[in-house]
């Protein structure tokens, strides 16, 4: 196509060049919700905003393919029967396609297209259903979507022709939701698979295929645990299985972003379907009879901060203000906030949480290891004050539990809850090993 100037009509999936003061781009047009920036998709696959007053000059160069999403032929009958399991879609990368044509996102919803997208997954499973409550990226999910999913999977869990369920899902906040799920699953019998892509589909990298595929085998294992399973290492070799309340989002683009914190995986997954228990020490629940209840009561008023040298307190009498419930505090080290020594003490503004019925909480910011309030002064006046050390508690999971119980129980009771091991999330025996495992 002969380049010509680009004016103003110029629309999503128009491939242009573009030149700013200081670079040159070259890229397709997609759909952007700010209509003073240009949102161009790069050949790299990335994509990036230009404000459109920074633009010299932009030159329309040809207009992107318009593609169908590629279908797997699925036999009607197969000779070998495989295992049914359901699927339950919630947005994010690896639900999607991007539409180069209208820059707009498609959802993926039927097992035809996911068999194209990860063709082995139809060698290992038969999907049942595809369920989906809701689409939308994981930064915008709130303790409602939890329980959508929750009730969701409550219902094809407790259906015989499901082995197991997988759960896709956007990376950002797929550990929050893991936690989530772990709480709220009661009497768990079979698989609860949360699956990712850091890497959307139509890139030469992405790392579906492989996360669909290890997530299809780990949903028909007897492993009766909510796990995330993903990338191991940046290589296209071997997936992780990891403990819904010990993962952690630890790369912002990296294949393996997940990792185990204070704990070592569950399990590893091979391409070809072969499962190695990694976790030898940890009591791994199996596959069993018992129904699935979905038990979602959730108190919303709960809050997790970060603790940072001069932080004022300030941010506890406002949470008090507000008549929230229970606060989760990232402290330093071994679970230190500033005291006495410091003119920005915490400890009156705890204290006053504390007497007015609010439950404070303090884990550790450097994730590995235990908060222990015994080491230090400071530590021993927090605990004196009626503060729960959570022992090697993630601070994401302390806020899901913190959240769950509270919808459960109060005051005491509560506090008794908040240091029991409900779904895995203390660790008594934390190896040497799982420490950047």
């Amino acid at each position: 196509m002969k380049e010509k100037e680009a004016n103003s009509k110029e629309k999503a999936g128009d491939i242009v060049k573009i030149r700013t003061s200081s670079e040159s781009y070259e890229g397709t047009i997609i759909e952007s919700y700010d209509p003073k920036i240009i949102l161009l998709k790069l050949k790299s696959g990335y994509n990036i905003g230009i404000e459109k007053k920074d633009v010299k000059k932009m030159v329309k160069v040809g207009e992107a393919e318009k593609k169908g999403f590629p279908e797997a032929e699925i036999k009607e009958k197969e000779k070998v029967k495989k295992p049914g399991v359901s699927l339950i879609v919630t947005g994010g990368t690896i639900s999607s396609r991007l539409d180069y044509a209208t820059g707009g996102v498609k959802w993926l919803m039927n097992p035809k297209e996911i068999f194209a997208m990860a063709p082995k997954v139809n060698d290992i499973v038969k999907i049942n259903k595809i369920e989906k409550p809701f689409m939308m990226a994981s930064e915008n999910m709130s303790s409602e979507n939890w329980k959508q999913i929750a009730k969701t999977a409550e219902k094809l869990l407790n259906d015989d022709e499901n082995k197991g369920i997988i759960i896709t899902h956007g990376t950002d906040t797929l550990h929050y939701t893991a936690a989530a799920l772990s709480f709220m699953l009661k009497n768990l019998n079979k698989p609860v698979i949360l699956t990712y892509a850091q890497r959307s589909t139509d890139r030469g990298s992405t790392d579906t295929s492989l996360n669909l595929t290890c997530a299809a085998s780990a949903a028909i294992s007897d492993i009766a645990e909510v796990m995330l399973v993903g990338h191991a290492s940046e290589n296209d070799d071997f997936c992780y299985a990891i403990r819904g309340t010990k993962a952690r989002k630890m790369h912002s683009s990296r294949r393996d972003t997940f990792r185990p914190i204070n704990d070592l995986p569950i399990a590893k997954i091979s391409e070809e379907g072969k499962i190695e228990i990694m976790d030898k020490f940890s009591e791994i629940r199996k596959r069993n009879d018992k129904k699935v209840v979905a038990d979602t009561n959730f108190e919303e008023m709960v809050a997790l901060i970060k603790f940072y040298p001069g932080a004022k307190p300030d941010i506890i009498e406002f949470l008090i203000k507000q008549k929230y419930k229970g606060v989760v505090i990232e402290a330093t080290g071994l679970g230190h906030v500033a005291t006495e020594e410091s003119k920005n003490n915490w400890l009156p503004a705890i204290k006053k949480a504390i007497d007015n019925g609010m439950i404070i909480c303090i884990t550790t910011q450097t994730l590995y290891g235990r908060v222990d309030p015994y080491v230090y002064a400071p530590g021993r006046k927090l605990l004196d004050a009626g503060v729960l050390f959570l022992e090697d508690m993630l601070p994401e999971t302390a806020y899901i539990k913190l959240g769950w119980v509270l919808g459960h129980a109060k005051g005491e009771e509560a506090k008794k809850l908040m240091m029991q091991n409900i779904a895995g999330e203390f660790n008594p025996k934390i190896s040497q090993k799982t420490f950047l495992f």
